[in-house]
């Protein structure tokens, strides 16, 4: 099974880069797995809706581009739907039927792309709050190793 992280920006603290580590390279002794960081666009001082619409575009371009037919796509955003931990099994096994890697998608600070949102197999929230990028990224990775 290839489990595969599509996220948005670079995660600049040690002890998230740390943790994301321990997690990734836990995960590798049962599953392959990549995590794909995409640059962030430069958000303006005061910019207008159309151009934060603009730049989420961008960079869900650069995040499709990275997804194959194939590919079960997981995207996380806060108008998913809030699962259990045991589903996160469920999804690697829809994965597997449908042929491709399971792929997650974390947005940057602006959030995904309807492009990619509507693109996604499912749509995955962990709460209605909003936690940092970095944070959501080792929460993720956390809950795959515990359950695939």
């Amino acid at each position: 099974m290839k489990i595969k992280l599509i996220v948005v920006g670079k995660v600049k603290e040690e002890y998230y880069r740390n943790k994301i580590g321990y997690y990734a390279k836990s995960i590798r002794k049962k599953h392959s797995i990549d995590i794909v960081e995409i640059p962030d666009e430069s958000i303006p001082k005061n910019p207008s809706e159309s151009v934060l619409e603009s730049i989420k575009e961008k960079e869900g371009e650069k995040i499709l581009g990275y997804i194959q037919n194939g590919d079960y796509v997981v995207a996380l955003c806060i108008e998913g739907k809030t699962t259990g931990t045991d589903y996160i099994r469920e999804l690697c096994d829809k994965a597997i039927a449908k042929g491709g890697s399971l792929v997650y998608v974390i947005g940057g600070s602006l959030g995904l792309s309807k492009r990619v949102v509507s693109r996604a197999d499912y749509k995955m929230s962990f709460s209605k709050m909003t936690f940092p990028h970095q944070l959501m990224r080792v929460m993720l990775l956390e809950q795959i190793d515990a359950n695939v």
